[in-house]
């Protein structure tokens, strides 16, 4: 079994303003078909681990009575924070801090949800903590959907190529670790799961139809990992520059268009447990 890949703290620091605006939220027709499978009392807790700007948190806030978003970013949870306030969620509790790192008593959760972030964690320990921290037949749903360079229409090779140019010219490469999904790729998520008790209730897809503009490519760029707004800094006029010109040989009606492929896997503590 592969250990599991370490990555770096602070690799999002700087990028909540982007990540807000140019990440795509997840499809209505999805959240509403967790909601539907998870089957929250109404009363209950949610946890949203690794919650980012908490994407999943606001749009599953309406069946909970208290939600926890949680994430090591300051600069995530503060967003957050703005974000309850202006949609007077006082239910909504920011946490700012590791997901491997939370306290939280036996029971305490319906539903736990980590979006597009359990390869960054250390799998086996938060799946069993998770386990712990769920109420008797709550659910972990696991959510993600597929990046807008890893496709393989021609405008996305090409915005794959511009992409690792600019990483090796800024020498980022590191701060995404080589081989990063080969522990999940060696030892998949629903093992994990199955191993810390969970049984498994599906995976669950929602392709939706996306048409970007090449400026929102440019900010969705920003709000990654391995090329973040404070990354680019200096150079950020002459990498949007390269690639409108990479892609806009591309795009029809000044758009590009791709199927994001929207899914979750949801896994179950047995209500005998």
């Amino acid at each position: 079994m592969a250990s599991e890949v370490r990555f770096g703290p602070d690799l999002y620091r700087g990028t909540a303003q982007h990540y807000e605006r140019f990440r795509l939220p997840y499809p209505d027709t999805m959240i509403a078909d967790l909601s539907c499978r998870a089957s929250p009392s109404g009363g209950g807790r949610l946890l949203d681990l690794a919650c980012g700007t908490g994407q999943l948190a606001f749009s599953l806030r309406g069946a909970f009575a208290e939600v926890w978003a949680l994430d090591a970013e300051p600069d995530m949870i503060d967003m957050v924070r703005a974000k309850a306030i202006a949609a007077t969620a006082a239910h909504i509790r920011p946490i700012t801090a590791r997901a491997e790192d939370l306290q939280a008593g036996p029971g305490s959760f319906e539903l736990i949800v980590i979006g597009n972030a359990f390869h960054r964690l250390r799998r086996a320990l938060v799946a069993g903590r998770a386990y712990a921290w769920l109420k008797p037949g709550g659910c972990l749903a696991l959510c993600w959907s597929t990046s807008p360079w890893a496709g393989h229409q021609d405008w996305q090779r090409a915005l794959d190529t511009t992409l690792r140019t600019w990483q090796n010219a800024l020498g980022t490469y590191g701060r995404v670790p080589p081989g990063w999904d080969q522990p999940r790729q060696q030892d998949p998520d629903h093992d994990v799961l199955s191993r810390a008790g969970f049984e498994p209730a599906g995976r669950h897809e929602f392709p939706a139809e996306h048409r970007w503009t090449i400026p929102e490519l440019a900010g969705h760029i920003r709000s990654t990992s391995f090329l973040p707004a404070p990354v680019l800094a200096d150079h950020a006029t002459a990498f949007d520059a390269d690639l409108t010109a990479e892609l806009s040989r591309h795009a029809a009606n000044d758009r590009l268009t791709e199927t994001v492929r929207f899914a979750y896997e949801l896994a179950r503590k047995p209500a005998s447990a």
